[in-house]
């Protein structure tokens, strides 16, 4: 399974699409604001550290309404001090990216009028904004050197670049029998398997942003974590390990083959602080300034008292919100005619679990510093 070429959020605005499922994502954006806001006015800390022009990135945009929010709320951090500092704002030059099967024509579409309603709202000192979308793995070099500012990415550096090659289907034998992922019966050479895929992704991520950045530019990253080094604990994994559970009761009664299980493996790995700047330190062109962590309910929460989703159990809101995350690479290896049954089984697990257990995401915020 070619990492780039499958894993993309769900296309368009249906009902499985990631533009309606993606609160989650949404509510650690907005968890992560005064973390983003403090790196950022720590690029523009007096009026002559304004650069003419800035670049600013988002990685891993995805599509729907948290694509350009995120970019909304990074303007607005930037026009406000401006407008503090006495001063007009930078031109921004912005850069949507994430792989190439994103849905980058509904960005495209939404483009004009967020581009009209930044003119309504900000004009006087507002500077010229540049938006342009950046098809690619941030895993590779994406842009010129020392033209990053500030760099944004949040729900996306816990997705590898690729599956760990001994997992891969053709290894020579089956190494997380009935697993998609870790738990707590997966033999250690796979828990290493997959420790050793995010760090090497981890340092050529830093590389890469290393190059691109300008020195004192700032990062701020997000992604799914744990608190432990134990990868197996139920915040990493479990809702992977449940996802694995209704597969296999597709197994047992005879729709799914146990050999298409067994060759399925998620190239996705929740990493622990402790590993996350021990890359940083070995990779040294970072510092770093904060690094928190957030609980997040499978669901998100649900604080919109209005949303037609409260009306659906906490196991469907789960699987949705899964599903536009997943489902183009269970597509692809199983698929599309089990998607709706095994994403019914699988809301029922979780319904399940949650009636029973606190079990929470937990969201690592990383905030760096580019050295000089």
């Amino acid at each position: 399974m070619e990492v780039m070429q499958v894993l993309r959020m769900n296309k368009g605005d249906g009902e499985t699409s990631y533009a309606k499922n993606s609160t989650v994502q949404s509510k650690i954006i907005s968890i992560t604001k005064p973390i983003m806001e403090e790196a950022i006015l720590g690029i523009l800390w007096d009026e002559n550290h304004v650069p003419e022009s800035m670049g600013i990135a988002d990685l891993g945009c995805s599509s729907g309404p948290n694509s350009l929010a995120v970019i909304s709320e990074i303007m607005d951090i930037i026009y406000a001090k401006c407008r503090n500092l006495g001063r007009p704002s930078p031109e921004f030059r912005v850069s949507l990216n994430d792989l190439p099967g994103n849905d980058f024509n509904s960005i495209f579409e939404s483009l004009p009028d967020f581009l009209k309603k930044l003119e309504k709202e900000k004009r006087i000192g507002f500077g010229p904004c540049f938006v342009s979308c950046v098809a690619g793995s941030f895993y590779n070099r994406l842009f010129p050197s020392k033209s990053m500012h500030f760099v944004h990415s949040s729900s996306s550096l816990h997705w590898l670049s690729q599956v760990p090659p001994v997992l891969q289907s053709n290894a020579s034998r089956v190494l997380n029998k009935g697993k998609i992922f870790i738990s707590k019966s997966s033999p250690q050479c796979v828990l290493d398997a997959y420790s050793m895929q995010f760090q090497e992704d981890f340092s050529m991520f830093l590389k890469s942003r290393a190059q691109e950045m300008v020195p004192g530019g700032r990062m701020v990253l997000s992604f799914m974590g744990r608190r432990t080094i134990d990868p197996t604990t139920e915040e990493s994994c479990h809702h992977l390990e449940l996802l694995a559970d209704a597969l296999m009761t597709m197994v047992s009664e005879g729709l799914v083959e146990v050999e298409k299980v067994d060759s399925f493996n998620v190239p996705y790995y929740a990493p622990c602080p402790e590993e996350l700047k021990l890359e940083i330190q070995k990779e040294g062109s970072f510092a770093v300034d904060p690094l928190e962590a957030f609980e997040i309910d499978w669901d998100g929460g649900f604080d919109d008292m209005n949303s037609p989703f409260r009306a659906v159990s906490r196991g469907q809101r789960v699987a949705k919100t899964i599903r536009a995350v997943v489902e183009s690479m269970l597509e692809y290896h199983f698929g599309k005619n089990i998607m709706d049954d095994l994403f019914q089984r699988y809301a029922e697990l979780v319904q399940d679990h949650l009636s029973k257990n606190e079990t929470k995401y937990i969201n690592l915020v990383l905030s760096i510093i580019r050295k000089d």
